[in-house]
């Protein structure tokens, strides 16, 4: 029993090993300005706490990992700094429903999200397509597949 607790260990540490993304990976895959800002500057945390999308400042910014974060509070920001990978999007910061339906990466519009079981979702919504409402009716098939997208982009 101790050698298959031991083997099991083993192999869990390995593919978290085997996920871990390098600042060039997430440079490159993540949906960023030139700068390596997320999100388009607005604040991670406040999808959470208040439930909003809210620009940053940029005086209160983080990196983690090779990508730049803004925040509205210095609160937001520790709180961030704590936990980053709790307030980050998925999908890179890509149009979750894109990455559901056919795998691609499209661009977001901040103002647009989803948080769903303690993860946030971002969304296209332009030009009368507003992509959240499409996630809406078909959520769990397409969260699947997005999940299931996104390992080609980050091995």
């Amino acid at each position: 029993m101790k050698r298959h607790i031991h083997v099991l260990l083993l192999l869990l540490l390995l593919a978290g090993t085997a996920f871990a993304q390098t600042p060039e990976l997430r440079k490159k895959q993540f949906n960023l300005e030139s700068s390596g800002l997320a999100i388009q500057g607005y604040d991670p945390v406040a999808y959470f706490t208040i439930n909003k999308a809210v620009e940053g400042k940029k005086e209160l910014s983080a990196n983690y990992n090779g990508v730049t974060y803004r925040f509205v509070s210095k609160q937001n920001k520790e709180e961030f700094t704590r936990n980053p990978t709790r307030y980050e999007p998925q999908f890179g910061g890509w149009c979750a429903y894109a990455m559901g339906k056919k795998g691609e990466k499209v661009a977001i519009d901040p103002e647009t999200f989803k948080v769903l079981d303690g993860k946030l979702y971002l969304f296209y919504n332009k030009y009368f397509n507003n992509t959240l409402k499409s996630w809406n009716q078909d959520e769990a098939r397409l969260k699947t597949q997005a999940d299931h997208n996104w390992m080609k982009f980050v091995p």
